[in-house]
This record gives C-alpha cells, sequence and structure tokens, in this order.
C-alpha cells in the first residue's frame, strides 16, 4: 500500500500596515531632528497624500492613524515636559487627511481611531458612512475607550472611567452605531427613480431607537448604506477585558510587545474567546507592531542604525511612556525594575508587556527607555532585505500573527525602504500579495464579496429582519 506524505501547510501571506499618528511625534522621539525625516510636515496635507502614495506603491494594506485625546501630562506631573520634545503633543484629527488621501491612492485602506467614549454615536456613524463612501469602501476604525485623566477632564469628565467599565460603555456604543449602519437602511432604499421623482422609498427606512444606559438614539440613519455599511473593526485591548471585548467585535487586532512570549499568548487567548462566541478565530487578523531598518547589506543597516541612535531621546520615551501607563517616571531610578501592580487606569496592557507578560524577562527603566526610543513597543528588524525577511517571518510564525503595523525610524523613508526592499523579498518567499483585491477594504483582507461583515458577528443581529434586536428599530 502506498504512503501518501500529507503536504506542508501553506504559510498565510504576511500582512502590513503603516502605524503613524498626526503628531511631531509618534514613537521615535528624538528622530524628528534627523535630517532625512518629515514628521514635522505633519500639518501639511502634501505629506499625507505623498504618504499615501509611498504606502499604495509598497503595497501595504492600509494606514493605521492612531489618536488619543491625551496631553500626556503624567512626566513631572505636567505637559510641559511632552510639548519640549514633541512627545504625541500636539496631534491634529486623524480623519480629516483621509478624503485627501484617498483621492491619489486607489487600493489602500485607512484605519482611523476614534475613542467610544467620548462622542455620541449618531454623528460618528454619519461619519464613518462619508468617509466610506467617499473612499469607495476602504475605511477601517479604530476603537478605543481612552485611557488618560488629561483626556477625560478635556471632554468634560471629572475623572477618568475605570478600566473594565470603559468597555462595558463601549459594548452598548457598538450596539447603536450597528443599529444606525446595518438596520436603518435596506440595500434597495435608495431607487433614484428619475421617472417617478423617487429618491427613496420611506418604507425601506427604518428609525433606529437606542434607549441605553449610557446612549440615546432616535432617527434614522442619515447616510445611505455605504459600501462596507459598518467599517472594518479595528481594536488595540490586550488586557483581559480588552480581549472579550475584541473577541466579540474586533476583525483586526492590533497587539504590542518586545517578544513572541508577550505577543503569542494574547493572540491565542483571543482566538480561543472568539470561537467560544461562535466566530471563525482565523479569521480575526492580528497585526503586531514593529520597526524594520533595512540595508543593501547587514552592515549599512547597522550604520544606519548607528545614525538613527545619535538622535534618540530615551527621556522622551520615557515621557510617553509615562502617559501610556499612568505612571510618572521621572522620579524613577533608571536600573530600577519594572513591576506591575493592578492597575485601573492607562494602558494596562502596555506595562504588562515590560513587566508580567514575560517571565523570562525583567525589564530596568534604562532597558525600557533605550527599547521604546526607536519604533515604539515592538521589535526592530535590522539587515538587508533577505535578514529582514527573515526576522518578519520567524516573528509571524512564533507568535501566529498575521502581520505588522509597521512603525518607523525615519519618515516617509522607513515605509519607502520596506516597500522597495522587503516586499519584493516576501513576495518571492509566497509570504506577501502579489497585488492588491478588487474591492472594499474588507473584501481585500476577506476575499472578493466580502464586503459586509459576516452573520456570525454581532452586528449582523441588527440587520432586518434578524430577531431580537430588530424590535429595537421602528419603521418610518
Amino acid at each position: 500500500m502506498t504512503q501518501h506524505t500529507p503536504a506542508p501547510a501553506q504559510k498565510k501571506d504576511i500582512r502590513v500596515n503603516a502605524f503613524a499618528m498626526a503628531s511631531p511625534v509618534h514613537h521615535s522621539p528624538g528622530l524628528w531632528r534627523h535630517p532625512e525625516d518629515r514628521s514635522l510636515d505633519y500639518t501639511k496635507l502634501g505629506y499625507w497624500t505623498d504618504l499615501a502614495r509611498t504606502l499604495e506603491q509598497g503595497g501595504f494594506d492600509a494606514l493605521f492613524i492612531a489618536d488619543s485625546m491625551a496631553s500626556n501630562d503624567i512626566y513631572g506631573g505636567s505637559y510641559h515636559a511632552a510639548l519640549r520634545v514633541g512627545a504625541q503633543i500636539p496631534k491634529l484629527d486623524p480623519i480629516v487627511a483621509v478624503s485627501a488621501m484617498a483621492r491619489v491612492t486607489e487600493h489602500l485602506g485607512f484605519g482611523i481611531t476614534s475613542n467610544a467614549l467620548y462622542e455620541p454615536p449618531y454623528p460618528f456613524a454619519r461619519r464613518m458612512s462619508t468617509l466610506d463612501h467617499l473612499t469607495k469602501g476602504r475605511i477601517g476604525w479604530n476603537i478605543v475607550t481612552g485611557h488618560t485623566t488629561s483626556g477625560a477632564r478635556a471632554v468634560g469628565e471629572k475623572t477618568l472611567t475605570p478600566h473594565d467599565t470603559r468597555y462595558d460603555i463601549a459594548d452598548e456604543y457598538l450596539d447603536a452605531v450597528y443599529a444606525l449602519w446595518e438596520g436603518s437602511w435596506d440595500d434597495d432604499a435608495a431607487v433614484r427613480d428619475t421617472e417617478k421623482r423617487v429618491f427613496a422609498d420611506p418604507a425601506k427606512v427604518r428609525r433606529v431607537t437606542h434607549r441605553g444606559q449610557h446612549f440615546q438614539v432616535d432617527a434614522i440613519h442619515l447616510a445611505e448604506p455605504s459600501p462596507q455599511r459598518t467599517p472594518v473593526l479595528f481594536q488595540a485591548g490586550a488586557s483581559t477585558r480588552g480581549r472579550a471585548f475584541a473577541a466579540r467585535h474586533a476583525e483586526c487586532i492590533f497587539v504590542s510587545g518586545p517578544t513572541p512570549n508577550v505577543i503569542a499568548p494574547v493572540v491565542s487567548d483571543t482566538r480561543q474567546r472568539a470561537a467560544a462566541l461562535g466566530r471563525d478565530p482565523r479569521e480575526i487578523l492580528f497585526f503586531s507592531m514593529a520597526t524594520t531598518i533595512v540595508g543593501a547589506t547587514e552592515e549599512e543597516a547597522r550604520e544606519k542604525l548607528a545614525d538613527y541612535r545619535r538622535y534618540i531621546n530615551p527621556e522622551a520615551a520615557l515621557i510617553l511612556f509615562s502617559g501610556w501607563t499612568g505612571i510618572d517616571f521621572s522620579s524613577w531610578d533608571l536600573d530600577a525594575p519594572i513591576r506591575f501592580d493592578e492597575r485601573s487606569q492607562g494602558l494596562v496592557s502596555a506595562l504588562e508587556a515590560f513587566s508580567i507578560a514575560d517571565p523570562t524577562r525583567v525589564w530596568t527603566v534604562r532597558e525600557l527607555a533605550e527599547h521604546n526610543a526607536i519604533g515604539g513597543r515592538g521589535p526592530v528588524f535590522v539587515g538587508s532585505a533577505a535578514q529582514v525577511a527573515d526576522q518578519i517571518e520567524a516573528w509571524v510564525d512564533a507568535t501566529d500573527v498575521d502581520g505588522l503595523n509597521l512603525s518607523y525610524a525615519v519618515t516617509p523613508g522607513g515605509y519607502a525602504d520596506f516597500g522597495t526592499h522587503v516586499v519584493p523579498e516576501l513576495q518571492r518567499r509566497g509570504r506577501f500579495k502579489a497585488g492588491y483585491a478588487p474591492g472594499t477594504l474588507r473584501e481585500k483582507l476577506y476575499g472578493a464579496g466580502r464586503a459586509r461583515l459576516p452573520a456570525s458577528h454581532p452586528a449582523a443581529g441588527f440587520r432586518p429582519g434578524a430577531g431580537p434586536a430588530g424590535a429595537r428599530r421602528e419603521a418610518v
């Protein structure tokens, strides 16, 4: 009897988003002073349209734009330190430049960060539908809940809502916007009948009546159905409650940490949680923060890294980390080990990544500052195109992530180098798409005909005739 050796499992494509912020500093504080860096052009529309062209030429899946309402006032007890070094302050609204970037690209997606606690769901739902129309369905939403007292005060709150409660509120917010995006208009409601002089059939448009503990909606959705209806849903919470939220809602999840030992358990646990909710865990795409520094040879790449290190600002990295975690590191001994305490505020996962998440490593404050000074909390892959591709493949295979949220040392040069050198190498290895698929952002990620969220996603329960959720919508 002939024995057949099973064919090796095909390794998945590696996906890549660019990770940026409309600020002079994102995750490489001090590098804005480098002569090749254009971070100081963040207030110029031309910078963003040039960046979008560079990313699409390089085959990036999306531009993931971080944002918050925080004024970064933890380090030294004031925002003065952050202002002096531009540590994510000032920062512009990430939504405004998207239409211009979409105009100069055809395929690049846009992941926009917006807080589910700081704006009523009704105007936000219309804004996202508008962008989904204008970009032909290339919009994603990075759902955040805030993590700073300064951001809470800025929008009129007396104090920051406790960590897990913020996710409870966000669950309700998602229900409200799902009802608007998915349930208010039938697909064929906008008939555009010129002969009968009828634009939309009123019988196919329903009022959304959401009366929740935190949000109230009583109106039809003001936008007709956009290509995706609900934007692609990104989420970045890696805490226990954040994973539960992500398992229910997220399609793409952003994770960050310095070693595979930090990332892999988060990915595995979140996939298991999603499966328990009836979702396909392999359809949740994980993107891990990383930075690449590429040269024609390893020596050239190491020379680049040495050059970049001349501009880093470790104190500014601590200013950023203080803002993320709510811990004032200005008074800490640089050689003190970083310990985790049971915190209810700040980015809990950021502190966990450098304390309890990897039991094989104890980080000092100095080591944390030096690590975070280029590219943030993720790894830095350095070498020739082949060496960087090796490191990326090893990271993806060890963590089970689906790709990278690519940070930078200098912008846009770091992205251009990746697209020019690393992408062709990954394509030669069969680990990167040969070209963009047609359709919306969701179709590019999941395949043709997948513009809508699947029936297993909770948003599907808000579609007309979907059952109990439909009881909260009334015909107009």
